[in-house]
């Protein structure tokens, strides 16, 4: 076997499971669980409807490429989006579907990076562990950039030192972050696009939670705005990642998109003819349906932002939590330590949350994840209440 698959650590999940394995939840209340961030919202009817109309596709056989109404929807709408130059997504060289953005990230990884024990792969930290295991097994070494409160969750990439980038071959970034919820601003990705020029590295932009805001507030901005914004119309070295599993609420149907640099898809696509992971018919052209519609997504955003009202005002009294700039997840402060925290607040009142350290590294001795706690807000309305209002009464009782 691969001997780089010792050196993965467990997910967070299967480490929570461990550390509740011999709780008892109180059986007085029913279970609700803040744990995983699974969108609960109900599926677009439309979307379920195109999929099933299509099911006869089932006997086709897809090209990994996709097909080219989808490739020009996808590109249709990242324009529209992000506000990308008219014309400047070519279908055909810039865009590919992907069976969700987890296999992508990794298998993008191991397509983009050149084996060598000096390598980076630089991420921030709090972080998704997918970045992590694909350094791991694609023979380089991960770095972990601290993100907390005294950066607003987001690396300070200006004190990274210059052998760090001269090592870096790919940078994972997260805008919204998960579990943070912090949109790097145009200002910052910028700068990343011009520290990757100078030192010759890719910027893999995670950008799955981009389309859950405040209806009220700006939408956040992303990397290929970014370079549009620098006139930068190749996307050189520049590529986004993106998900209808949250902003459809379909994450069943695993479809997203990987877009940006051609001369990085080109052999990227190549790498996935031989990786047999091509999206089904059926699956591309509900994908299709719902990447061209936006009415959907506002309603899911009005239903977050509902829920994010209600229950910081609940756990405003009794935490320190803020709401975050994007996202569907709460990242607040734990008054004990958040691995006891999560024990007890199941065993005492059936809520389940995930411990913040599981969700970083320590590194010289820090976890940035330490003392805070991951709730995603993906249970109904009702749920989410009851959930903060056990919590306070929780924290109340300590």
């Amino acid at each position: 076997m691969n001997s780089d698959l010792q050196r993965l650590q467990p997910y967070p999940f299967e480490k929570l499971r461990a550390l509740i394995a011999d709780v008892t939840p109180n059986p007085a209340l029913r279970p609700i669980s803040l744990s995983i961030g699974e969108p609960k919202h109900p599926s677009p009817p439309f979307v379920l409807e195109t999929l099933a109309a299509n099911l006869d596709q089932a006997a086709v056989y897809p090209t990994t490429q996709g097909k080219l109404e989808l490739r020009q929807g996808i590109a249709d709408w990242l324009t529209r989006r992000f506000n990308l130059k008219a014309g400047s997504l070519d279908p055909a060289q810039h865009v590919i579907p992907v069976n969700g953005t987890r296999e992508a990230l990794f298998s993008f990884t191991q397509a983009v990076i050149e084996r060598d024990p000096q390598g980076l792969v630089v991420s921030p930290n709090p972080f998704y562990q997918i970045y992590e295991g694909a350094a791991f097994l694609a023979g380089v070494e991960p770095c972990y950039l601290a993100c907390d409160a005294s950066n607003h969750f987001i690396p300070d990439f200006g004190k990274v030192p210059a052998d760090v980038w001269q090592r870096c071959q790919l940078l994972f970034i997260c805008t919204p972050g998960n579990p943070t919820g912090s949109v790097i601003p145009l200002d910052t990705l910028q700068q990343l696009i011009k520290l990757a020029d100078e030192h010759d590295f890719v910027i893999a932009s995670d950008e799955c939670y981009s389309e859950i805001y405040s209806p009220e507030g700006p939408a956040p901005v992303g990397l290929l705005q970014a370079c549009a914004a620098m006139g930068r119309d190749d996307y050189s070295r520049c590529v986004v990642f993106h998900s209808l599993s949250k902003r459809s609420n379909l994450p069943g149907l695993r479809s997203g998109f990987v877009a940006g640099d051609a001369s990085l898809l080109q052999p990227y696509l190549q790498y996935r003819t031989y990786h047999g992971c091509a999206m089904p018919v059926q699956s591309q052209l509900a994908s299709l349906a719902a990447w061209q519609d936006e009415a959907h997504v506002v309603d899911n955003r009005s239903q977050y932002q509902a829920k994010f009202d209600a229950v910081l005002s609940i756990l405003g009294e009794v935490m320190e939590v803020q709401r975050p700039d994007a996202g569907f997840y709460l990242w607040p402060v734990t008054p004990i330590d958040d691995d006891t925290f999560t024990r007890r607040l199941l065993a005492e009142y059936n809520v389940a949350v995930v411990p913040g350290r599981y969700l970083s590294r320590d590194i010289d001795g820090y976890n940035p994840g330490a003392g805070r706690v991951r709730m995603a807000l993906v249970a109904p309305l009702s749920d989410c209440i009851e959930a903060a209002e056990r919590i306070r009464d929780f924290i109340k009782g300590l």
